[in-house]
């Protein structure tokens, strides 16, 4: 067991200290100057903006609470909340119980980013778990494949095994076989069928009935499970109990003497070629392949906001790059600040940080991917001086145009490198993601963890890791293969500013780019406050950085933050989508100056934000959860 699991003394001692005069309330605007130690800033910052945590607002609890897209992943996370297991421990379980509720969202066949604050060593870092392409994979595999998000070319060397494995050995006070059982159980007595499990069943463009496993499983005849229905997967439930049984190797490699025959079903269904359709094409990977894979400890990507510092996601993920160079882009205008036009939802405000999300969104098509592979500038594009000349563009009351297209953060980046002249090339071909889970938990030690975990696309390809047994019957393991493959750039190009392939074509070994953004905010000095994430592809950038928006500058509660409406501009063109709730003096007013504005229709909302916070002044943590899907807060102790 880890060396690192309990902290039997009160969190944060003396905080209280640190930011007495504020009570860990807002700041009033007739309070004066910010006296906040540990904030340097030169920029403008509303009154309430200053270093101090958001409000607090709801149930407190004091010895762990979940916020789950769901209310069985969620039930999961307390159990072994209340068994004694820590936050690490209890986010393992949530991920296994969410592959059989949510099966369209996330699971084994996948992959995803574990972010983790251990209280008692006062250290943040993320167990990466992306997939990988094969060995055998190329630059051009998706060349001439029609629909290639439906086939077993886009299947990724799955991480989430060995990734969940790996946080339990180092950092958690249970077993694999402890905290998988809440899974087991669902999936071998079954569940009642939520009303987004029913929804997505049939109706996802021909996703979950994409094989003849995957259609009578979820739409039998035709039809999904009526709500309330019981939903059993004893499959996947006999796949739990051998991983509970041999550990991650039973998943990543063939040893018939204990069962262990689940690499053989992931090897078959990722040679899925889409036989209704022509031209299909199944995936390269080898048992080699899934033996080879490893999880990886990142660090994550850094800033300050307003004098508060945060944590996001590094690559292969482009979240936190992304996210917090669109807020630092920000932190010159006065959001907030109603009297000056910069209210929620004004159209200053949407005007903003519209154009923030376009100029964010054309650095990271070239200039993110793994950096195990390419020379991601991460320190260029969060540089003072080039975040500074990017976001000049910005002009309140004006749309940019013509659309934005990525600078060079490399001179901003490492010293004696000279800016080149960009070259006219495509911009790159990516395939967007639909969907993922997103969860966060804090326990009564003070670790604190956010997670966002995914097959891609609902239900990845629609195959079920499986294979026919010499007397051609199907053995089925239960669970998803991803798609996310396509997250490459599914066409070859090139860099504009250095002339060499695309820094997220595919490569062999490489992780294809991710949205995904785990994020924390921690005071000043480094004491953690919120823990939050969301799923959506693309739009999960978006979503978190709406709710940090709302958080800091609006300076609302943690539920009110996530449930205002939200705006997303995934790309330069400036295209942008927004929820019901804005005015229609803001919508026009952004049609005026040029915006295409859509407004999203029921069931085609902007994420799914769940989250966990911490009042370092009493220890009192909170949760809030999204209506979007089916979010749910369970705290400790239960009445």
């Amino acid at each position: 067991m880890a060396e690192y699991n309990l902290i039997p003394a009160r969190i944060a001692i003396g905080v209280a200290a640190l930011l007495a005069c504020s009570a860990f309330t807002l700041v009033r605007a007739d309070e004066g100057d910010d006296q906040t130690p540990g904030v340097e800033t030169s920029v403008p910052r509303p009154p309430h903006a200053k270093g101090n945590p958001p409000s607090w607002a709801g149930k407190a609890f004091q010895q762990g609470v979940v916020a789950v897209a769901n209310p069985y992943g969620a039930e999961a996370g307390a159990q072994i909340l209340e068994q004694g297991g820590n936050a690490v421990d209890a986010a393992v379980a949530i991920a296994y119980a969410l592959n059989v509720v949510e099966p369209q969202s996330a699971g084994i066949g996948g992959g995803g980013f574990m972010m983790i604050h251990l209280a008692k060593i006062g250290q943040t870092f993320v167990i990466e778990t992306r997939e990988k392409a094969p060995d055998a994979a190329t630059a051009n595999m998706f060349f001439g494949v029609p629909n290639a998000t439906l086939q077993g070319v886009a299947v990724g060397v799955p991480g989430m095994v060995r990734g969940t494995s790996m946080a339990l050995e180092r950092f958690g006070n249970l077993s694999l076989t402890e905290v998988i059982q809440p899974a087991i159980k669902l999936a071998d007595e079954g569940f009642a069928a939520t009303p987004r499990y029913t929804a997505v069943s049939c109706n996802n463009g021909g996703r979950s009935t994409n094989s003849p496993e995957s259609a009578a499983y979820f739409c039998p005849g035709g039809q999904p499970m009526p709500v309330g229905s019981l939903v059993q997967n004893k499959p996947l439930a006999d796949t739990f109990r051998l991983l509970a049984a041999n550990g991650p190797d039973c998943f990543y490699k063939l040893i018939p003497e204990k069962g262990c025959d689940i690499a053989a079903g992931i090897l078959e269904g990722q040679k899925f070629n889409r036989p209704q359709a022509p031209n299909g094409k199944g995936g390269s990977m080898t048992l080699a392949d899934l033996e080879n894979y490893q999880a990886n400890v990142r660090q994550p990507v850094v800033a300050t906001y307003r004098g508060y510092t945060i944590k996001s996601m590094s690559p292969p993920s482009s979240g936190g790059l992304t996210m917090l160079q669109m807020l630092k882009m920000l932190e010159r205008f006065p959001l907030g600040d109603a009297s000056q036009g910069y209210g929620f939802g004004s159209l200053k405000t949407t005007n903003v940080m519209i154009d923030a999300m376009r100029i964010g969104f054309a650095d990271r098509s070239q200039w993110m991917g793994d950096a195990d592979f390419v020379p991601v500038p991460a320190k260029g594009l969060l540089a003072p001086s080039y975040v500074s000349m990017r976001g000049a563009a910005i002009v309140p009351g004006l749309r940019l145009s013509p659309n934005p297209i990525a600078g060079d953060p490399r001179p901003y980046d490492t010293a004696g490198i000279k800016a080149t002249r960009r070259l006219a090339v495509a911009e790159p071909v990516a395939g967007p993601g639909e969907t993922t889970t997103h969860f966060a938990v804090a326990d009564k030690w003070g670790n604190m963890v956010t997670y966002t975990n995914t097959i891609e696309s609902s239900h990845g390809i629609g195959v079920f890791a499986g294979y026919k047994r010499s007397d051609g019957s199907f053995k089925n393991h239960g669970f998803l293969l991803n798609n996310e493959l396509t997250d490459f750039n599914t066409v070859p190009s090139t860099n504009p500013y250095t002339g060499s392939a695309g820094f997220n074509d595919v490569q062999p070994n490489k992780r294809p780019r991710s949205s995904m953004n785990p994020t924390m905010i921690f005071s000043p000095d480094g004491t953690p406050l919120v823990a939050y994430g969301s799923p959506g592809g693309a739009s999960i950038i978006n979503s978190v950085f709406n709710v940090t928006i709302n958080l800091i500058d609006h300076q609302m509660s943690l539920q009110e933050a996530i449930d205002a409406p939200r705006l997303s501009v995934t790309s330069p063109g400036g295209a942008v989508s927004m929820e019901p709730g804005f005015t229609p003096a803001t919508i026009i007013g952004l049609q005026s100056l040029g915006y295409t504005v859509g407004i999203t229709a029921p069931g085609g909302e902007i994420g799914s934000v769940q989250a966990v916070i911490v009042d370092a002044h009493t220890g009192k943590q909170y949760g809030a959860a999204d209506s979007r899907r089916e979010g749910t807060v369970i705290g400790l102790p239960r009445q």
